[in-house]
């Protein structure tokens, strides 16, 4: 069975730009669903990091992109998976590529 690490970085308050949109938490609790649901034969790892809050224990490669949102050069709620992130209508595509032979 493939492990994934599916992470989202986000915040309490929706982004300016975001109105909107879902909230950070709720894309984390859809991603779940939606993942666990259409590609049952993967084993999810998922880990939600809330970039206003959760800066202990966090690794180098999550700092940076932390720097990278505050620094308005991405948008959260991020998706990363396999050291990159990831836009939303790519995500199925995504995992059938690199994970599903």
């Amino acid at each position: 069975m493939t492990k994934i690490s599916v992470v989202v970085y986000g915040a309490e308050v929706v982004c300016a730009s975001c109105v909107n949109a879902p909230t950070s938490i709720d894309t984390y609790q859809w991603l779940q669903a939606l993942l666990l649901r259409k590609f049952p034969q993967h084993h999810f790892e998922f880990t939600y990091i809330d970039i206003r809050n959760d800066t202990e224990n966090l690794t180098d490669h999550d700092m940076q992109f932390i720097e990278r949102i505050n620094e308005d050069e991405l948008f959260y709620p991020l998706v990363t998976m396999k050291d990159g992130y990831i836009q939303y209508k790519q995500i199925t595509r995504f995992i059938k590529s690199y994970f599903t032979m």
